[in-house]
């Protein structure tokens, strides 16, 4: 059997780097799908992956038709697509009464409407074929609110109400679809966090610590290992206790 194929998006960020490479080292051809950024920060990353089986390729998730060109690049130079990972997101906080629409549509088209641009493109190969992973990365957020994120825990909440839907319409194709939730995560987000905020967030985590990049690239490789098939419409919390329910 060849190689399966993993898209990335957000695939050079704090979680999409860690992700790229814990599916590559469980044997996955990844292609880490980020907007065209500064040269420096694509150098850094592929210094990062070197020697894995990881590329970068330019997408702007919130086009649709961009996605759909995409697909049709990722198939044509490397081959099917059988895995994806809806990792993609962007914040504009501000309280409901400050925030100008333009923050709410943003957020909305990056966070959750991504996640059907892609998928929209990819799934009917999946079906297909009779495989595919999908694992979109939700929030704690999105099943908790957060002050100043109602456009993001929207998104986020919606996120996984996609999952569950999209779930069901594949479950008998060889098609799953799932959501990590992560906590609050060691990335360049959350360092540049006040101290004080920092200090009182770790605080309310029951593990003690804020989490690692790897924690949920550990939970995006369980998932869409190809073994994994009888887990679907499911969210895997990765919050360190800080939000529990059943």
């Amino acid at each position: 059997m060849s190689k399966r194929v993993a898209v990335v998006t957000g695939g050079i960020g704090g979680l999409g780097s860690a992700i790229c490479i814990a599916l590559a080292r469980d044997g996955r051809t990844v292609i880490a799908a980020d907007l065209p950024g500064d040269a420096d920060r694509i150098a850094r990353f592929q210094r990062d992956v070197d020697g894995l089986d990881i590329h970068v390729m330019p997408l702007d998730v919130s086009s649709f038709d961009a996605c759909a060109a995409f697909v049709r690049d990722v198939a044509q130079h490397f081959g099917a697509l059988d895995i994806v990972v809806n990792n993609a997101g962007i914040t504009r906080d501000s309280t409901l009464r400050k925030m100008a629409p333009e923050q709410w549509q943003q957020v909305l088209d990056v966070n959750l409407g991504s996640a059907f641009n892609l998928c929209r493109h990819s799934i009917d190969g999946m079906i297909e074929r009779g495989f595919g992973r999908i694992v979109n990365i939700s929030s704690v957020s999105g099943q908790s609110g957060n002050f100043g994120q109602a456009n993001y825990a929207a998104a986020k909440a919606g996120l996984h109400g996609f999952t569950m839907s999209l779930a069901r319409e594949t479950a008998t194709k060889g098609v799953t679809v799932n959501s990590v939730s992560p906590g609050y995560i060691e990335t360049p987000m959350t360092r540049a966090m006040p101290d004080a905020v920092r200090e009182r967030t770790q605080s309310q985590i029951p593990v003690g610590r804020l989490g690692q990049p790897n924690d949920i690239a550990r939970a995006v490789a369980f998932l869409t290992a190809d073994d994994a098939g009888y887990i679907t419409g499911a969210n895997l919390p990765v919050n360190g206790g800080l939000f529990m329910d059943y």
